[in-house]
C-alpha cells in the first residue's frame, strides 16, 4: 500500500474553504482538469453517503469515480473512501482521502491524504492527478 500527501495553502479563512470543498455548488466548479466536463455526478461532501463522479475529457475519454462520505466535521476535516471504475463500470481497489483544513496565518491549508492505494506507482499517478483540482481550487477561490 501507499499514501500521497498534497498541501495547499489558501488566502481563505477555514470556514470559507471548507464550504467550498464540501458543498455541491462549490465542488462541482474545481472537481475534475481543466479540459474535462461533469455530465454525471453525485458530488456533495457537506453529509455522509454515496458520491461519485464521471468525468469525460476533450479527446471523449470516459473516467469514473465513487465511493462514501464517512467523516463530515465542519470546518475541519471531510473523509470518504475512492474507487476508480473500468470501462465496464465495475469499481476497483478502494482508498481513502481526508481532506484537513488548518488555520494558517495567510488564511488557511488545505491537506489532501490519499491512502491505501495499491502500489506506489499508483500513489504518483494520483500525487500528479490531485494538481489539476487543487489548481482550478485556487482560481475558484481567487475569483469568488
Amino acid at each position: 500500500m501507499a499514501d500521497v500527501r498534497i498541501e495547499r495553502e489558501f488566502n481563505v479563512t477555514p470556514k470559507r474553504l471548507f464550504e467550498v470543498i464540501s458543498s455541491h455548488t462549490m465542488l462541482i466548479q474545481w472537481w475534475g482538469h481543466d479540459g474535462m466536463t461533469l455530465p454525471e455526478e453525485k458530488l456533495d461532501f457537506s453529509k455522509l453517503g454515496p458520491w461519485y463522479s464521471v468525468m469525460i475529457s476533450d479527446e471523449g475519454n470516459r473516467f469514473k469515480m465513487s465511493g462514501q462520505v464517512t467523516c463530515v466535521d465542519p470546518p475541519n476535516t471531510i473523509g470518504f473512501t475512492w474507487g476508480w471504475h473500468d470501462g465496464d463500470d465495475h469499481r476497483g481497489p478502494e482508498s481513502h482521502v481526508t481532506f484537513t483544513v488548518i488555520e494558517t496565518a495567510k488564511g488557511s491549508k488545505l491537506i489532501i491524504d490519499h491512502r491505501d492505494l495499491p502500489s506506489q506507482e499508483v500513489a504518483a499517478r494520483h500525487a500528479n492527478g490531485w494538481t489539476g483540482p487543487m489548481t482550478r481550487l485556487e482560481r475558484f477561490l481567487k475569483q469568488s
